[in-house]
Protein backbone atom coordinates (compact mmCIF):
# COMPACT_ATOMS: atom_id res chain seq x y z
CA UNK A 1 0.00 0.00 0.00
CA UNK A 2 1.39 3.40 -1.02
CA UNK A 3 1.85 5.93 1.78
CA UNK A 4 -0.07 9.20 1.38
CA UNK A 5 1.87 12.13 -0.05
CA UNK A 6 2.93 14.82 2.45
CA UNK A 7 0.51 17.75 2.57
CA UNK A 8 1.63 21.40 2.54
CA UNK A 9 -0.52 24.37 3.52
CA UNK A 10 0.80 27.48 1.74
CA UNK A 11 0.17 31.16 2.57
CA UNK A 12 1.32 33.80 0.06
CA UNK A 13 1.42 37.45 1.15
CA UNK A 14 2.68 40.65 -0.44
CA UNK A 15 3.05 41.99 -3.97
CA UNK A 16 2.80 40.22 -7.36
CA UNK A 17 6.58 39.72 -7.32
CA UNK A 18 6.20 37.68 -4.11
CA UNK A 19 3.31 35.80 -5.72
CA UNK A 20 5.65 34.68 -8.51
CA UNK A 21 8.10 33.45 -5.85
CA UNK A 22 5.24 31.46 -4.31
CA UNK A 23 4.36 29.95 -7.69
CA UNK A 24 7.96 28.81 -8.17
CA UNK A 25 8.09 27.18 -4.74
CA UNK A 26 4.73 25.47 -5.24
CA UNK A 27 5.86 24.21 -8.65
CA UNK A 28 8.92 22.63 -7.00
CA UNK A 29 6.71 21.11 -4.29
CA UNK A 30 4.33 19.56 -6.82
CA UNK A 31 7.26 18.30 -8.90
CA UNK A 32 8.42 16.36 -5.85
CA UNK A 33 5.01 14.85 -5.19
CA UNK A 34 3.78 17.07 -2.34
CA UNK A 35 0.06 17.76 -2.10
CA UNK A 36 -1.36 21.20 -1.34
CA UNK A 37 -4.13 21.73 1.17
CA UNK A 38 -6.12 24.83 2.09
CA UNK A 39 -6.19 24.09 5.82
CA UNK A 40 -3.32 24.17 8.32
CA UNK A 41 -4.85 21.48 10.52
CA UNK A 42 -3.87 18.05 9.25
CA UNK A 43 -1.10 19.35 7.01
CA UNK A 44 2.43 18.02 7.45
CA UNK A 45 3.82 21.55 7.20
CA UNK A 46 2.83 25.20 6.76
CA UNK A 47 4.84 27.57 4.55
CA UNK A 48 4.30 31.33 4.89
CA UNK A 49 5.74 33.60 2.17
CA UNK A 50 5.96 36.94 3.97
CA UNK A 51 6.05 40.64 3.08
CA UNK A 52 8.41 42.84 5.09
CA UNK A 53 8.18 46.21 3.37
CA UNK A 54 5.91 48.14 5.78
CA UNK A 55 5.15 47.66 9.46
CA UNK A 56 1.52 46.89 8.58
CA UNK A 57 2.73 44.17 6.17
CA UNK A 58 5.04 42.76 8.84
CA UNK A 59 2.13 42.64 11.27
CA UNK A 60 0.04 40.74 8.71
CA UNK A 61 2.94 38.32 8.16
CA UNK A 62 3.42 37.73 11.89
CA UNK A 63 -0.31 37.12 12.26
CA UNK A 64 -0.22 34.53 9.46
CA UNK A 65 2.79 32.84 11.05
CA UNK A 66 0.99 32.82 14.41
CA UNK A 67 -2.05 31.12 12.90
CA UNK A 68 0.18 28.50 11.32
CA UNK A 69 1.89 27.83 14.64
CA UNK A 70 -1.39 27.67 16.54
CA UNK A 71 -3.22 25.42 14.06
CA UNK A 72 -0.30 23.23 13.00
CA UNK A 73 2.95 23.90 14.88
CA UNK A 74 5.36 23.20 12.00
CA UNK A 75 5.99 26.39 10.03
CA UNK A 76 8.63 27.46 7.51
CA UNK A 77 8.90 31.20 6.83
CA UNK A 78 10.28 32.65 3.60
CA UNK A 79 10.02 35.95 1.71
CA UNK A 80 11.08 39.51 2.43
CA UNK A 81 10.51 39.41 6.19
CA UNK A 82 12.74 36.35 6.32
CA UNK A 83 15.70 38.56 5.44
CA UNK A 84 15.50 39.91 9.02
CA UNK A 85 14.67 36.77 11.03
CA UNK A 86 15.24 38.14 14.55
CA UNK A 87 11.72 39.57 14.89
CA UNK A 88 10.18 36.28 13.76
CA UNK A 89 12.32 34.16 16.11
CA UNK A 90 11.52 36.48 19.01
CA UNK A 91 7.77 36.13 18.43
CA UNK A 92 7.82 32.42 17.54
CA UNK A 93 10.96 30.63 18.76
CA UNK A 94 9.60 27.27 17.63
CA UNK A 95 9.68 28.13 13.90
CA UNK A 96 11.05 25.20 11.87
CA UNK A 97 13.10 27.34 9.46
CA UNK A 98 13.41 30.90 8.10
CA UNK A 99 14.75 31.79 4.65
CA UNK A 100 14.98 35.09 2.77
CA UNK A 101 13.33 36.08 -0.52
CA UNK A 102 14.07 34.12 -3.71
CA UNK A 103 15.73 31.38 -1.63
CA UNK A 104 13.91 28.56 -3.39
CA UNK A 105 16.50 25.86 -2.73
CA UNK A 106 16.74 26.82 0.95
CA UNK A 107 12.97 26.53 1.25
CA UNK A 108 12.98 23.08 -0.36
CA UNK A 109 15.85 21.89 1.85
CA UNK A 110 13.88 23.00 4.92
CA UNK A 111 10.76 21.22 3.61
CA UNK A 112 12.78 18.02 3.10
CA UNK A 113 13.99 18.20 6.72
CA UNK A 114 10.50 18.62 8.19
CA UNK A 115 8.42 16.56 5.76
CA UNK A 116 10.52 14.34 3.47
CA UNK A 117 9.04 13.86 -0.02
CA UNK A 118 7.35 10.71 -1.16
CA UNK A 119 8.70 10.66 -4.68
CA UNK A 120 6.67 8.86 -7.31
CA UNK A 121 7.35 9.73 -10.96
CA UNK A 122 3.94 8.37 -11.98
CA UNK A 123 2.12 10.73 -9.62
CA UNK A 124 4.33 13.81 -9.76
CA UNK A 125 2.70 15.37 -12.79
CA UNK A 126 3.38 19.12 -13.04
CA UNK A 127 2.16 21.24 -15.95
CA UNK A 128 4.98 22.46 -18.16
CA UNK A 129 4.25 26.09 -17.32
CA UNK A 130 4.44 25.37 -13.57
CA UNK A 131 1.77 25.90 -10.91
CA UNK A 132 0.07 29.32 -10.98
CA UNK A 133 -1.82 31.09 -8.20
CA UNK A 134 -3.59 33.47 -10.60
CA UNK A 135 -6.67 32.57 -12.67
CA UNK A 136 -5.87 30.51 -15.76
CA UNK A 137 -6.28 33.40 -18.22
CA UNK A 138 -3.63 35.78 -16.85
CA UNK A 139 -0.20 35.40 -15.26
CA UNK A 140 2.58 37.55 -13.84
CA UNK A 141 5.86 37.39 -15.75
CA UNK A 142 8.82 38.40 -13.57
CA UNK A 143 11.72 39.66 -15.68
CA UNK A 144 14.25 40.54 -12.98
CA UNK A 145 15.00 40.48 -9.27
CA UNK A 146 16.27 43.28 -7.02
CA UNK A 147 16.71 46.99 -7.70
CA UNK A 148 19.53 49.51 -8.24
CA UNK A 149 17.50 52.50 -7.02
CA UNK A 150 18.05 53.78 -3.50
CA UNK A 151 14.75 55.45 -2.63
CA UNK A 152 14.94 56.58 0.99
CA UNK A 153 11.57 55.07 1.96
CA UNK A 154 12.36 51.62 0.56
CA UNK A 155 14.40 48.66 1.84
CA UNK A 156 13.80 46.35 -1.14
CA UNK A 157 17.49 46.47 -2.24
CA UNK A 158 18.46 45.38 1.28
CA UNK A 159 15.96 42.53 1.15
CA UNK A 160 16.32 41.43 -2.47
CA UNK A 161 19.66 42.86 -3.57
CA UNK A 162 20.66 44.83 -6.66
CA UNK A 163 19.10 44.35 -10.10
CA UNK A 164 19.55 40.90 -11.63
CA UNK A 165 17.86 40.63 -15.04
CA UNK A 166 16.80 37.36 -16.64
CA UNK A 167 18.10 36.93 -20.21
CA UNK A 168 15.40 37.78 -22.75
CA UNK A 169 15.34 34.30 -24.26
CA UNK A 170 14.71 32.76 -20.82
CA UNK A 171 11.82 35.16 -20.19
CA UNK A 172 10.36 34.40 -23.61
CA UNK A 173 10.52 30.63 -23.08
CA UNK A 174 8.47 31.04 -19.90
CA UNK A 175 6.04 33.40 -21.62
CA UNK A 176 5.57 30.97 -24.51
CA UNK A 177 4.78 28.11 -22.11
CA UNK A 178 2.20 30.27 -20.35
CA UNK A 179 0.52 31.20 -23.63
CA UNK A 180 0.42 27.56 -24.72
CA UNK A 181 -1.29 26.77 -21.39
CA UNK A 182 -4.11 29.22 -22.12
CA UNK A 183 -2.89 32.52 -20.64
CA UNK A 184 -4.47 35.48 -22.48
CA UNK A 185 -2.72 38.30 -20.58
CA UNK A 186 0.88 38.61 -19.41
CA UNK A 187 1.57 41.13 -16.64
CA UNK A 188 5.25 42.10 -16.80
CA UNK A 189 6.63 42.82 -13.33
CA UNK A 190 9.91 43.61 -11.58
CA UNK A 191 11.11 46.24 -9.13
CA UNK A 192 12.12 48.52 -12.04
CA UNK A 193 10.90 47.21 -15.38
CA UNK A 194 12.43 49.99 -17.49
CA UNK A 195 15.90 49.20 -16.07
CA UNK A 196 15.64 45.67 -17.45
CA UNK A 197 18.96 44.45 -18.82
CA UNK A 198 21.17 47.30 -17.63
CA UNK A 199 23.08 44.90 -15.36
CA UNK A 200 23.73 42.62 -18.34
CA UNK A 201 24.78 45.60 -20.49
CA UNK A 202 21.82 44.77 -22.74
CA UNK A 203 23.52 41.56 -23.85
CA UNK A 204 22.29 39.80 -27.01
CA UNK A 205 19.72 37.09 -26.30
CA UNK A 206 18.38 35.60 -29.56
CA UNK A 207 14.91 34.09 -29.49
CA UNK A 208 13.33 32.39 -32.46
CA UNK A 209 14.81 33.80 -35.65
CA UNK A 210 15.38 37.29 -34.26
CA UNK A 211 18.52 38.70 -32.65
CA UNK A 212 17.05 40.47 -29.63
CA UNK A 213 18.98 42.23 -26.88
CA UNK A 214 18.15 42.02 -23.17
CA UNK A 215 16.47 45.41 -22.85
CA UNK A 216 13.01 46.91 -22.30
CA UNK A 217 12.19 47.76 -25.93
CA UNK A 218 13.32 44.40 -27.33
CA UNK A 219 11.39 42.52 -24.65
CA UNK A 220 8.23 44.47 -25.51
CA UNK A 221 8.71 43.68 -29.21
CA UNK A 222 9.28 39.99 -28.53
CA UNK A 223 6.27 39.67 -26.21
CA UNK A 224 4.06 41.44 -28.75
CA UNK A 225 4.53 38.51 -31.14
CA UNK A 226 2.80 36.00 -28.83
CA UNK A 227 -0.73 37.15 -29.66
CA UNK A 228 -1.82 37.91 -26.07
CA UNK A 229 -2.28 41.08 -24.05
CA UNK A 230 0.99 42.37 -22.57
CA UNK A 231 0.73 44.84 -19.66
CA UNK A 232 3.73 46.76 -18.31
CA UNK A 233 4.03 47.35 -14.56
CA UNK A 234 6.49 49.34 -12.38
CA UNK A 235 7.96 51.42 -15.18
CA UNK A 236 10.14 54.40 -14.28
CA UNK A 237 9.86 57.32 -16.75
CA UNK A 238 13.37 57.03 -18.17
CA UNK A 239 13.88 58.62 -21.62
CA UNK A 240 14.17 55.24 -23.38
CA UNK A 241 10.60 54.38 -22.33
CA UNK A 242 9.57 56.72 -25.17
CA UNK A 243 10.62 53.98 -27.62
CA UNK A 244 7.94 51.58 -26.37
CA UNK A 245 4.99 53.98 -26.72
CA UNK A 246 4.64 53.50 -30.53
CA UNK A 247 4.15 49.76 -29.90
CA UNK A 248 1.26 50.64 -27.60
CA UNK A 249 -0.20 52.89 -30.27
CA UNK A 250 -0.41 49.89 -32.59
CA UNK A 251 -2.99 48.12 -30.39
CA UNK A 252 -5.93 50.00 -31.88
CA UNK A 253 -4.30 50.69 -35.25
CA UNK A 254 -3.14 47.22 -36.30
CA UNK A 255 -3.81 44.73 -33.54
CA UNK A 256 -0.56 45.04 -31.62
CA UNK A 257 -0.56 43.43 -28.22
CA UNK A 258 1.50 45.71 -25.94
CA UNK A 259 -1.38 47.40 -24.17
CA UNK A 260 -1.57 51.21 -23.98
CA UNK A 261 -1.04 51.10 -20.22
CA UNK A 262 1.86 52.16 -18.03
CA UNK A 263 2.12 51.65 -14.28
CA UNK A 264 4.54 54.39 -13.16
CA UNK A 265 5.12 54.91 -9.41
CA UNK A 266 5.61 58.71 -9.37
CA UNK A 267 5.29 58.74 -5.52
CA UNK A 268 5.05 62.57 -5.30
CA UNK A 269 5.26 65.77 -7.35
CA UNK A 270 6.84 68.40 -5.06
CA UNK A 271 10.59 68.74 -5.83
CA UNK A 272 11.47 69.02 -2.11
CA UNK A 273 9.76 65.74 -1.29
CA UNK A 274 11.06 63.96 -4.38
CA UNK A 275 14.58 65.02 -3.50
CA UNK A 276 14.14 63.70 0.06
CA UNK A 277 12.80 60.46 -1.40
CA UNK A 278 15.72 60.30 -3.85
CA UNK A 279 13.34 60.21 -6.79
CA UNK A 280 13.56 62.12 -10.11
CA UNK A 281 12.53 65.68 -9.23
CA UNK A 282 11.98 67.29 -12.64
CA UNK A 283 8.22 67.78 -12.76
CA UNK A 284 8.37 69.81 -16.00
CA UNK A 285 10.21 67.00 -17.81
CA UNK A 286 7.67 64.49 -16.48
CA UNK A 287 4.80 66.60 -17.89
CA UNK A 288 6.59 66.91 -21.23
CA UNK A 289 7.14 63.17 -21.39
CA UNK A 290 3.49 62.38 -20.58
CA UNK A 291 2.30 64.87 -23.23
CA UNK A 292 4.66 63.35 -25.80
CA UNK A 293 3.43 59.83 -24.98
CA UNK A 294 -0.20 60.87 -25.40
CA UNK A 295 0.57 62.50 -28.74
CA UNK A 296 2.02 59.20 -29.97
CA UNK A 297 -0.63 57.03 -28.29
CA UNK A 298 -3.81 59.03 -27.49
CA UNK A 299 -5.41 55.97 -25.87
CA UNK A 300 -2.59 55.57 -23.32
CA UNK A 301 -3.71 55.08 -19.71
CA UNK A 302 -1.28 55.87 -16.91
CA UNK A 303 -1.72 54.51 -13.40
CA UNK A 304 0.42 55.65 -10.51
CA UNK A 305 0.81 55.52 -6.77
CA UNK A 306 1.70 58.35 -4.41
CA UNK A 307 2.83 58.67 -0.81
CA UNK A 308 1.21 61.35 1.37
CA UNK A 309 2.63 62.48 4.70
CA UNK A 310 6.29 61.80 3.92
CA UNK A 311 8.56 63.30 6.64
CA UNK A 312 8.96 67.02 6.06
CA UNK A 313 6.04 67.28 3.60
CA UNK A 314 4.62 70.78 3.98
CA UNK A 315 1.12 71.99 3.15
CA UNK A 316 2.67 73.74 0.14
CA UNK A 317 4.25 70.45 -0.99
CA UNK A 318 0.92 68.68 -0.67
CA UNK A 319 -0.88 71.40 -2.63
CA UNK A 320 1.74 70.97 -5.36
CA UNK A 321 0.89 67.27 -5.47
CA UNK A 322 -2.82 68.07 -5.93
CA UNK A 323 -1.94 70.52 -8.71
CA UNK A 324 0.06 67.79 -10.42
CA UNK A 325 -2.97 65.49 -10.34
CA UNK A 326 -5.12 68.21 -11.91
CA UNK A 327 -2.62 68.84 -14.70
CA UNK A 328 -1.47 65.26 -15.37
CA UNK A 329 -4.99 63.77 -15.56
CA UNK A 330 -3.84 60.26 -14.69
CA UNK A 331 -6.44 57.59 -15.40
CA UNK A 332 -5.79 55.42 -12.33
CA UNK A 333 -4.31 56.67 -9.06
CA UNK A 334 -3.69 55.15 -5.65
CA UNK A 335 -2.27 56.63 -2.47
CA UNK A 336 -0.56 55.39 0.68
CA UNK A 337 0.01 57.11 3.99
CA UNK A 338 3.73 57.09 4.73
CA UNK A 339 4.88 54.39 7.14
CA UNK A 340 8.40 54.45 8.61
CA UNK A 341 10.19 51.24 7.65
CA UNK A 342 12.90 49.95 9.96
CA UNK A 343 16.23 50.27 8.20
CA UNK A 344 15.03 52.84 5.64
CA UNK A 345 17.20 55.92 5.05
CA UNK A 346 14.15 58.18 5.40
CA UNK A 347 14.24 57.59 9.16
CA UNK A 348 17.57 59.40 9.43
CA UNK A 349 16.98 62.43 7.20
CA UNK A 350 16.14 64.68 10.15
CA UNK A 351 12.78 65.82 8.77
CA UNK A 352 9.79 66.28 11.07
CA UNK A 353 7.37 63.37 11.08
CA UNK A 354 3.82 64.11 9.90
CA UNK A 355 1.20 63.24 12.51
CA UNK A 356 -1.25 60.42 11.74
CA UNK A 357 -4.11 62.92 11.92
CA UNK A 358 -2.56 65.16 9.25
CA UNK A 359 -1.67 62.12 7.15
CA UNK A 360 -5.27 60.93 7.22
CA UNK A 361 -6.64 64.36 6.29
CA UNK A 362 -4.22 64.64 3.36
CA UNK A 363 -5.04 61.13 2.22
CA UNK A 364 -8.78 61.93 2.26
CA UNK A 365 -8.20 65.21 0.38
CA UNK A 366 -6.02 63.39 -2.16
CA UNK A 367 -8.70 60.79 -2.90
CA UNK A 368 -11.50 63.39 -3.08
CA UNK A 369 -9.37 65.45 -5.48
CA UNK A 370 -8.60 62.55 -7.81
CA UNK A 371 -12.06 60.97 -7.91
CA UNK A 372 -13.72 63.50 -10.24
CA UNK A 373 -10.64 63.43 -12.49
CA UNK A 374 -10.87 59.65 -12.88
CA UNK A 375 -14.67 59.81 -13.27
CA UNK A 376 -14.43 62.42 -16.05
CA UNK A 377 -11.83 60.36 -17.90
CA UNK A 378 -14.02 57.26 -17.66
CA UNK A 379 -16.96 59.17 -19.14
CA UNK A 380 -15.02 59.37 -22.40
CA UNK A 381 -15.58 55.64 -22.84
CA UNK A 382 -19.39 55.91 -22.83
CA UNK A 383 -20.66 55.09 -26.32
CA UNK A 384 -17.40 53.42 -27.36
CA UNK A 385 -16.89 49.79 -28.29
CA UNK A 386 -13.92 48.40 -26.36
CA UNK A 387 -12.23 45.05 -25.81
CA UNK A 388 -12.83 43.45 -22.41
CA UNK A 389 -11.26 40.34 -20.88
CA UNK A 390 -13.68 38.45 -18.62
CA UNK A 391 -12.44 37.66 -15.11
CA UNK A 392 -15.65 36.37 -13.49
CA UNK A 393 -18.50 34.91 -15.52
CA UNK A 394 -22.08 35.50 -14.36
CA UNK A 395 -25.50 34.27 -15.51
CA UNK A 396 -26.47 37.61 -17.08
CA UNK A 397 -23.72 40.07 -16.04
CA UNK A 398 -20.02 39.20 -16.04
CA UNK A 399 -17.10 41.11 -14.56
CA UNK A 400 -14.10 41.96 -16.68
CA UNK A 401 -11.39 44.50 -17.45
CA UNK A 402 -10.53 46.76 -20.34
CA UNK A 403 -7.07 47.17 -21.85
CA UNK A 404 -6.69 50.09 -19.42
CA UNK A 405 -7.29 48.06 -16.26
CA UNK A 406 -4.94 45.70 -14.41
CA UNK A 407 -6.38 42.95 -12.18
CA UNK A 408 -7.07 43.74 -8.53
CA UNK A 409 -5.72 47.31 -8.58
CA UNK A 410 -7.79 49.11 -11.23
CA UNK A 411 -11.45 49.32 -12.14
CA UNK A 412 -13.78 46.77 -13.70
CA UNK A 413 -16.14 46.53 -16.65
CA UNK A 414 -19.52 44.94 -15.94
CA UNK A 415 -20.75 43.21 -19.09
CA UNK A 416 -24.37 42.25 -19.73
CA UNK A 417 -24.70 39.44 -22.26
CA UNK A 418 -27.41 37.21 -23.68
CA UNK A 419 -24.89 34.50 -24.48
CA UNK A 420 -22.86 32.79 -21.75
CA UNK A 421 -19.37 34.20 -21.22
CA UNK A 422 -16.40 32.38 -19.72
CA UNK A 423 -13.43 33.59 -17.71
CA UNK A 424 -10.68 34.41 -20.19
CA UNK A 425 -13.00 35.37 -23.05
CA UNK A 426 -12.05 38.62 -24.77
CA UNK A 427 -15.25 40.26 -26.00
CA UNK A 428 -16.28 43.49 -27.69
CA UNK A 429 -18.41 45.61 -25.37
CA UNK A 430 -20.44 48.75 -26.02
CA UNK A 431 -20.12 51.01 -22.97
CA UNK A 432 -23.45 52.44 -21.81
CA UNK A 433 -22.50 54.20 -18.58
CA UNK A 434 -19.64 54.94 -16.20
CA UNK A 435 -19.35 55.65 -12.49
CA UNK A 436 -16.36 56.86 -10.47
CA UNK A 437 -14.25 53.76 -11.03
CA UNK A 438 -16.06 51.23 -13.24
CA UNK A 439 -17.70 50.89 -16.65
CA UNK A 440 -20.96 49.15 -17.56
CA UNK A 441 -21.85 47.86 -21.00
CA UNK A 442 -23.33 45.20 -23.26
CA UNK A 443 -21.49 42.48 -25.19
CA UNK A 444 -21.89 43.02 -28.94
Amino acid sequence: MTAPAPKISFVSLGCPKALVDSERIITKLRAEGYELTKTHAGADLVIVNTCGFLDSAKAESLDAIGKGMAENGKVIVTGCMGAEPEQIREAYPGIAAITGPQAYESVMNAVHDVAPPLHNPFLDLVPEQGVKLTPRHYAYLKISEGCNNRCTFCIIPKLRGDLVSRPLAEVMREAEKLVKAGVKELLVISQDTSAYGVDLKYAPSPWGDVDYRTRFLDLAKALSTLGVWVRMHYVYPYPHVDEVIPLMGEVAASGGMVLPYLDIPFQHAAPNVLKAMRRPAHQEKTFQRIEKWREICPDLAIRSTFIVGFPGETEEDFEELLSFLTAAKLERVGAFKYEPVRGATANDLGFEAISPEVQQKRYDRFMRHQQPISAKLLQRRVGQRIKVIIDEAGPTVSKGRSIWDAPEIDGSVYVASRRPLRAGDIVSVKIERADAYDLHGVAV
